[in-house]
C-alpha cells in the first residue's frame, strides 16, 4: 500500500488523501466530518460503488436480497467482520435486485457472494454464507 491512501467517505463519498499510519486513529471525512469507519458494512448503489471502488483500500461485497434467507442469516456474521477488519478493509452490500446490472455485470448467479476487490480489480470470490471468523480468514488469505 502507498504512504498516503484514498479513503472514501461512506456518509458523503467523497474522497480523503490519509497517511496509512492514520488509519487505525478513527479518522474523519475532511467534508463531513463523519467517522471514515464504523465497523458496519457500507450499502451502496451502482455510482457508490464505483466511487468506492476506485480508492486504496481492499472491497469485500456482499452481493445479497432481502428475499435470501441465507442472506439474512450472514448478514450479523458479515457485520462482525467488517467490525474485524476494518480500517484496513471496506466491507459494502451490494442488493442484487435494486442493483441488477451490477450484479450481472459481476456475473453474480447465486446469493450470497463475497467478492473482494483490491486495486478496483476482482482477486477472489466465494458463494454461499459464511460466519464472521470465515469471512475474516478469506479476506485476510487474499489481501
Amino acid at each position: 500500500m502507498p504512504e498516503s491512501l484514498h479513503v472514501v467517505c461512506p456518509h458523503c463519498d467523497v474522497t480523503n488523501r490519509l497517511p496509512r499510519e492514520r488509519l487505525p486513529e478513527s479518522p474523519r471525512c475532511g467534508k463531513c466530518r463523519e467517522p471514515l469507519f464504523s465497523g458496519q458494512p457500507t450499502e451502496l448503489d451502482t455510482p457508490r460503488f464505483q466511487r468506492h471502488l476506485s480508492a486504496d483500500l481492499p472491497i469485500v461485497v456482499d452481493f445479497w436480497a432481502s428475499w435470501c434467507g441465507p442472506c439474512q442469516m450472514m448478514a450479523p456474521q458479515f457485520a462482525q467482520a467488517a467490525r474485524e477488519l476494518e480500517p484496513y478493509v471496506r466491507l459494502v452490500k451490494i442488493d442484487t435486485d435494486a442493483e441488477a446490472a451490477l450484479a450481472s455485470g459481476f456475473g453474480i448467479r447465486s446469493i450470497p457472494t463475497l467478492a473482494l476487490f483490491r486495486g478496483g480489480r476482482e482477486v477472489a470470490r466465494h458463494s454461499g454464507a459464511m460466519g464472521s471468523a470465515d469471512i475474516v480468514r478469506w479476506v485476510k488469505a487474499h489481501t
